[in-house]
């Protein structure tokens, strides 16, 4: 068994509505067909299908306010309810008083001491590095998991050689961040690539930190490109999928691109969307943001 965790930032289950949610004006033929021809909505937030289970999931984590980055993503990637540990939701950075949760409880740190194979697939710039070096502490829980726990981060050099997935798949930014030779790829061709680097690993994270910057822009026509972008690799994705022994699970931290109506987060639950021979056992076992590391360290046996 391997896991493919697919992180969406800022994806919640809205309102049916193509004016203020872009799901419902994007072109997304492969996430439809993935759920037999639906997307979720405010009154569909369950789907099941020959190939896919689709859950909400509360992102709220039982604390007033609206969902934040850095509580949800802890919760998501230790299995601890930080927002209930520090008594709000904050974000986007996690807390110093969640980073030693961070660093004991992330999912790369307890997969690699049961000598488990982990890869976090996005590529980073130069730039990226020489933040880091500077000592700086402001880091997402994904990157700063991979600090405390080892876990490299890939750079232009693995994105050239196809051993990285861009933050935004086609990698159209990179020539911008001195990367003038990195040839663009199709999303389709992103997804293949992605299962390639799967196929080599227990468990393989991919980050997409886009959805939450449309949202928050509010701009409709931007937030379509970043969804049907994303469904472009969930097909190549998919054509190279072994559904019988890989688990592929997305989930997202809280809502905010489903609403164009608000620049704000919203508390809207979020899909969690699994795929693979035991994807029915694995969604029984997820309803809030906490049950996600947990149930990927049951199904990969640690």
């Amino acid at each position: 068994m391997r896991v493919l965790l697919l992180f969406l930032d800022g994806v919640g289950i809205g309102k049916s509505d193509g004016t203020i949610n872009p799901f419902f004006k994007a072109h997304l033929p492969n996430l439809r067909s993935l759920l037999g021809g639906e997307l979720p909505h405010s009154k569909l937030k369950r789907i099941s299908t020959a190939r896919a289970e689709l859950t909400p999931v509360n992102a709220t984590l039982g604390v007033s306010g609206l969902p934040q980055s850095g509580t949800g993503q802890t919760a998501i990637f230790t299995g601890v309810n930080a927002s209930k540990f520090i008594g709000k939701h904050f974000g986007p950075h996690p807390t110093t008083t969640l980073r030693p949760v961070v660093e004991e409880k992330n999912i790369f740190q307890r997969l690699k001491l049961a000598h488990k194979s982990v890869c976090f697939a996005n590529a980073f710039p130069k730039q990226f590095f020489e933040y880091t070096s500077s000592g700086t502490r402001r880091l997402t829980v994904t990157t700063l998991s991979c600090q405390f726990s080892g876990v490299p981060l890939l750079t232009g050099e693995s994105l050239r050689k196809n051993e990285a997935i861009s933050a935004d798949i086609t990698r159209t930014h990179w020539p911008k961040l001195g990367y003038p030779e990195l040839p663009t790829v199709s999303s389709e061709e992103a997804g293949r690539h992605l299962w390639s680097i799967t196929a080599r690993h227990d468990f393989t994270l991919f980050e997409y930190w886009l959805t939450d910057h449309a949202g928050h822009s509010r701009d409709m026509n931007f937030s379509v490109d970043i969804l049907e972008r994303f469904d472009g690799l969930l097909g190549g994705l998919l054509g190279k999928f072994d559904f019988a022994n890989s688990l592929l699970v997305l989930i997202s931290d809280h809502g905010n691109i489903e609403d164009l109506s608000t620049k704000s987060h919203t508390r809207n639950p979020v899909p969690c969307i699994v795929v693979g021979g035991k994807r029915k056992e694995f969604s029984a076992h997820v309803q809030n943001l906490t049950h996600i590391t947990p149930t990927i360290l049951k199904f990969l046996e640690v």
